[in-house]
């Protein structure tokens, strides 16, 4: 990273991966598996950030065995480098925790924010990208979050308002004021954003100034406020009870409901790298390798009169017949088979599994 800034990373590694089972699971979700490449998820979001931030300014956060297999896959990362949450709270409480570390060391460092399970296929326009957001971040009072480009009307992202008249042009990139935030609207609500042109999808990914974020959650989040200076002081005090205490209390919500939907100061970048959250077994249609009739498979395979199949069964061969926008899946206990349209609802599987008590299975 060029100048004066100094510019630290928060990768958020907790999460279940529950939409990528069988083969995520509660003991290993998808965030440490091999899904879009030969390396792990958390790997490649460590690699592709690298060239910009050092591993010494890497923190990760995750629950206690989730650290544990963290540690295995970044054996050079320092120990005080992980940081582990006392419980899962979603991302709001995990930054309140990595983000009190880094403000009481410098809080005029400035953050990139990033989920351990994205892909990003243009690693070189992102590190562009990034290094305009930090320099935005730099000089502005201001929250800077990643918008993509919308490729399809998805009722199951949420969408942010941008206000396309007059950006600011920090390092040949452009920054939108943002408006307002929408989550997961409807069908026609989506199709009605891409026909307006001015909102992109919340990739989840953020960059900001330590100070200009604790500001931001005493102007616009002041019940969020209590729980930070809270965490503050147990990170202070290097108390592992008073951060237990205080998780315990603080509720279990996104930084996006907790305070991005509330602040005012926000700026949108365009995120045109290439970028999936890989949210579900069907968008690796657009990772994986596919023939010419859009299947997608790992594993050795025999395919015949056979359309956008994804499938993953390696060791084995597999022989497709006649079918048509399935999900296939094997591992060493389980077989999941259902149509693409309904990969969204794998969760609900594991619901039916968790009432029957197979927890063997989750």
């Amino acid at each position: 990273m060029k100048g004066a800034v100094d510019l630290q990373a928060v990768i958020i590694a907790g999460g279940k991966g529950t939409r990528f089972w069988p083969l995520s699971r509660a003991r290993m979700p998808k965030q440490f598996l091999p899904i879009a490449s030969t390396r792990t998820m958390l790997e490649e979001t460590v690699r592709r950030i690298l060239p910009l931030v050092p591993t010494k300014k890497i923190l990760t956060v995750a629950n206690a065995a989730q650290t544990k297999i963290i540690a295995r896959l970044l054996p050079r990362f320092p120990k005080g480098n992980l940081l582990v949450e006392p419980a899962g709270r979603n991302t709001g409480p995990s930054l309140l925790l990595a983000m009190a570390r880094i403000y009481l060391k410098n809080p005029d460092a400035v953050v990139a924010v990033l989920p351990a399970d994205h892909v990003i296929t243009d690693v070189p326009t992102f590190l562009k990208k990034m290094e305009a957001a930090a320099a935005a971040a730099a000089s502005e009072e201001a929250l800077i979050i990643f918008g993509i480009p919308p490729a399809f009307p998805s009722s199951g992202f949420g969408y942010i308002h941008c206000r396309k008249d007059n950006p600011r042009l920090i390092l040949n990139e452009k920054f939108y004021e943002v408006e307002s935030f929408k989550e997961k609207p409807s069908c026609d609500q989506a199709l009605e954003f891409i026909r307006q042109g001015n909102h992109f999808w919340n990739s989840g990914m953020f960059v900001w100034r330590a100070g200009v974020f604790a500001r931001k959650i005493e102007n616009y989040a002041p019940d969020f406020h209590e729980y930070w200076m809270k965490v503050l002081d147990a990170v202070k005090s290097k108390s592992r009870t008073k951060l237990e205490t205080v998780f315990k209390e603080i509720p279990a919500i996104s930084i996006d409901y907790a305070l991005m939907e509330k602040a005012r100061g926000v700026l949108a970048c365009e995120g045109n790298f290439g970028w999936s959250d890989v949210g579900a077994w069907s968008a690796l249609a657009g990772i994986w390798n596919t023939d010419a009739e859009g299947n997608a498979v790992i594993g050795e395979s025999a395919i015949l009169d056979c359309r956008n199949a994804i499938c993953y069964n390696p060791g084995k061969l597999t022989a497709l017949l006649g079918v048509e926008d399935l999900v296939i899946i094997n591992t060493k206990d389980v077989l999941l088979v259902c149509r693409k349209d309904h990969d969204q609802r794998v969760k609900e599987i594991l619901e039916i599994l968790a009432k029957k008590g197979k927890r063997e299975y989750l």
